[in-house]
């Protein structure tokens, strides 16, 4: 018997181009925001996703700094770092953190979002973020500009 079966399609590393896309973190919950973010730089949007290949785009996220939080995890909300010695332990409110370094509150709950592996760190490489509504990736973005409507 002469049954015929489809195979499957793995992606290779190099067979895969990436995208820019631009994402607007104006008013948007920051975890819904990190959840889209993800799942654009695994390429789980796309129909070529493979786990062990980088299939997903490159993202811009303007307007960090004006991302926000639901309840009162503004106000609660701490992260915390540690250097490995004895009182090395660092807390940052989210509020100090958004004054400070807005990109890093929204790379955080990124970083938590992607695969535990070796590709995760490859991933987060081609996450830009920016405070303001400026980017220098013009270049990039100019043929291929596609947007991400987050749910607000």
């Amino acid at each position: 018997m002469n049954i015929k079966r489809s195979k499957t399609y793995n992606a290779k590393p190099n067979e895969v181009g990436g995208d820019w896309q631009v994402v607007d973190a104006a008013g948007k919950p920051m975890g819904r925001l990190a959840v889209d973010i993800a799942r654009i730089l695994q390429g789980k949007d796309k129909p070529t996703y493979t786990p062990y290949v980088i299939t997903g785009d490159y993202v811009i996220v303007v307007n960090a700094a004006k991302v926000e939080l639901t309840g009162n995890k503004a106000a609660d909300k701490v992260y915390y770092s540690y250097s490995g010695y004895r009182s090395g332990l660092r807390r940052t409110s989210y509020q100090d953190m958004l004054t400070r370094h807005p990109e890093h509150a929204i790379r955080q709950a990124v970083k938590g979002m992607l695969p535990k592996n070796n590709l995760a760190s490859h991933m987060l490489k081609r996450l830009k973020i920016y405070p303001g509504p400026d980017h220098p990736h013009q270049a990039q973005v100019a043929g291929n500009q596609k947007k991400l409507e987050a749910a607000a």
